[in-house]
């Protein structure tokens, strides 16, 4: 199966913008496996992912608004999960299914979170991929650091090197797999620079958000998931804390708990191993 290019028309409270996600497997095949990226990361993320699983999903990884292909709002403070649940919604409703597979990392996962507290959601089983109902001050305040005033480069080469920079908690990566996460997030402006694609309007409401200093803790909200759900969790990671990963096996859905050695924050599954636990985790689920 090849990767197919694909994009869905959503509303926001000032118009209308386009939605890009991207698409595996067989478009007639019921089992679907929704794929969702981190803050200001794309769906080119779950490529290596999507290749190995898609003989038994149609797995289809969109680009939250304001990053990757999809557009930017002119409001910037729209950015947030409202409207990224009106736009997932649009997106199953595209994908003309009743039920899904949910797996976010990090804001993906977020967003799975309350997409599956709400009543008559289409989630029937969700993966957190280092996420929980509490996400710790020291993480937050690490990414807001870079969020929202991205740097120009002269070259992909140099960009490459920000991104290893500012991602290093992702854990050991090939060189291909480093260049592969930085060539999709990035592109070319009209100076010959390269730039980030994602819209720095986008730190706007995520420092509104995080700016406390404070945990930010969304109990309410996990209790509220009645589906199977897997927690994945990079054991080195500064966002999801040990404590928390065992209070979420006790709470709300009562989550099956996996923590992935030599990682932070967040796993990739580009690596095999890592995607064996995908495929472990999907298995318990079913």
């Amino acid at each position: 199966m090849s990767m197919r290019e694909r994009s869905v028309q959503c509303c926001n409270a000032g118009g209308l913008h386009r939605m890009a996600y991207t698409e595996w497997g067989d478009a007639a095949n019921p089992r679907v496996l929704l794929c969702v990226h981190g803050l200001t990361r794309c769906s080119r993320d779950f490529d290596d992912l999507a290749m190995a699983l898609e003989k038994d999903y149609r797995i289809v990884c969109p680009d939250v608004v304001g990053r990757g292909r999809s557009d930017w709002l002119a409001d910037k403070s729209q950015y947030g999960i409202q409207q990224y649940l009106v736009d997932m919604a649009t997106l199953v409703a595209r994908l003309d299914v009743e039920e899904i597979t949910w797996l976010g990392t990090s804001m993906g996962g977020l967003i799975g979170m309350y997409y599956a507290a709400q009543q008559g959601t289409p989630i029937r089983r969700l993966i957190l991929n280092d996420v929980g109902p509490v996400l710790t001050a020291a993480s937050l305040q690490r990414i807001g650091e870079y969020v929202g005033d991205p740097p120009r480069f002269d070259s992909l080469a140099d960009a490459e090197q920000f991104v290893r920079l500012v991602s290093a908690s992702f854990g050991p990566h090939t060189d291909a797999q480093w260049r592969h996460l930085t060539a999709h997030v990035v592109r070319t402006a009209a100076d010959g620079k390269v730039e980030f694609r994602y819209d720095p309007g986008i730190a706007e409401s995520y420092k509104a958000v995080a700016g406390s200093g404070e945990d930010i803790e969304l109990w309410p909200v996990y209790e509220q998931i009645q589906c199977p759900t897997v927690v994945l969790r990079g054991a080195e990671s500064d966002l999801l804390r040990p404590d928390t990963l065992q209070q979420m096996t006790r709470r709300g859905p009562r989550a099956r708990a996996i923590e992935l050695p030599g990682v932070g924050h967040a796993p990739t599954f580009m690596a095999a191993h890592q995607i064996d636990l995908v495929r472990e985790a999907l298995e318990a689920l079913a």
